[in-house]
């Protein structure tokens, strides 16, 4: 199989964490990078990767047949209709745009030319997560009646010397929490209402540094979900499902979903039933799957190959990203009013007629 030509716009933390896994893994070319700053263009010429100053000129010099895109979310719809001119496929980080307008437009644009875009909610990736939504598909829990969330880690003082880290958009449920919505939203389909709250007690700063929300979901299942990045906590898929090395191991669980034939946590994918007659006074039966541990990054390059390749659908399409977005800012909705935010409803709000 050929070298498949991928150019990087953005070289920033997330950027930087696509560009290390393209140059490590064989399949792959990196033909360019385009960054607007000095010091993400000193950080690729140390690696001697041709660098651009805007992704305009990087995508007439190099011609990938790929781009990852990792740029300000604000950026992100007009830098991928750029690309998706031009006939290359884009595979966007999270969240998909900065509104559901822009989202829609993304949209638009991918049925109008044909190019498939990949949205990096990379967590879909992960066996664990797939097999947990095989578990669910199979009728091994149920009906899916609640599920738990724990997206609680500490981040340090330092991390916040990045004004944009301060304000509006900044804090951990468009961050973070946003990653366990798309979890759910995958394993259980769309949000159908939210209710939230939002605390900066701790901080102080214009942003969230803690948030509350309870999600119903159509097929019924309702989800409790905490965050807080100022929480001294081992509880959260990062720290416990291993995907990343700089997040030390945790050996605990962050995700546990209840039915009404049995429950199961996550990441151990540990199943909990009766073996027989279901009675809270009998004994529990526990079963794990094992499953081969994978960098979920590379395995969503991989993916992305296949998609521009036209030999896969995308595991997260600008659809899901859209559904995910959807989620995630009725939650902040419902927590600056107080009151239980329709995600229809709110998305007609965005959407005047």
């Amino acid at each position: 199989m050929h070298k498949f030509p991928l150019a990087v716009i953005g070289a920033g933390v997330i950027g930087r964490t696509h560009i290390e896994r393209i140059l490590k893994t064989p399949e792959f070319t990196l033909v360019g990078v385009a960054e607007p700053s000095e010091a993400g263009r000193q950080w690729c010429a140390e690696r001697n990767i041709p660098t651009f100053e805007n992704h305009l000129a990087l995508l007439d010099a190099t011609q990938p047949q790929g781009v990852v895109i990792a740029t300000p979310n604000a950026t992100h719809v007009e830098v991928a209709a750029d690309c998706m001119a031009r006939g290359i496929a884009v595979l966007i980080e999270k969240p998909v745009a900065d509104t559901l307008v822009a989202a829609e437009r993304l949209i638009q644009i991918e049925q109008d030319t044909g190019v498939p875009v990949l949205v990096g909610h990379h967590r879909r990736q992960n066996p664990i997560l797939q097999k947990a939504r095989q578990i669910i598909a199979d009728g091994r829990l149920g009906q899916v009646l609640s599920a738990n969330v724990m997206a609680n880690f500490y981040k340090p003082e330092a991390y916040f010397d990045v004004a944009w880290r301060r304000q509006p958009g900044g804090g951990p449920v468009l961050i973070n929490l946003i990653h366990d919505i798309d979890m759910l939203v995958f394993l259980l389909g769309e949000v159908r209402a939210v209710q939230g709250s939002l605390s900066s007690a701790v901080r102080g700063f214009e942003v969230e540094d803690t948030a509350s929300a309870l999600f119903e979901f159509t097929c019924g299942t309702q989800a409790v979900m905490t965050v807080s990045d100022t929480a001294v906590s081992p509880w959260c898929w990062d720290l416990c499902a291993g995907e990343q090395s700089q997040y030390p191991r945790q050996n605990v669980q962050s995700h546990f979903l209840s039915g009404t034939q049995g429950s199961l946590s996550l990441p151990d994918l540990a199943l909990w039933h009766y073996p027989g007659e279901r009675h809270w006074h009998h004994e529990m039966t526990r079963e794990q799957s094992s499953l081969h541990e994978i960098d979920v990054y590379v395995q969503q390059l991989r993916h992305f190959r296949a998609v521009a390749e036209r030999r896969e659908t995308p595991i997260c399409s600008a659809l899901d990203g859209w559904r995910t977005l959807q989620a995630t800012q009725a939650l902040l909705q419902a927590a600056r009013t107080g009151q239980r935010q329709s995600c229809a409803a709110f998305t007609a709000s965005r959407n005047p007629t």
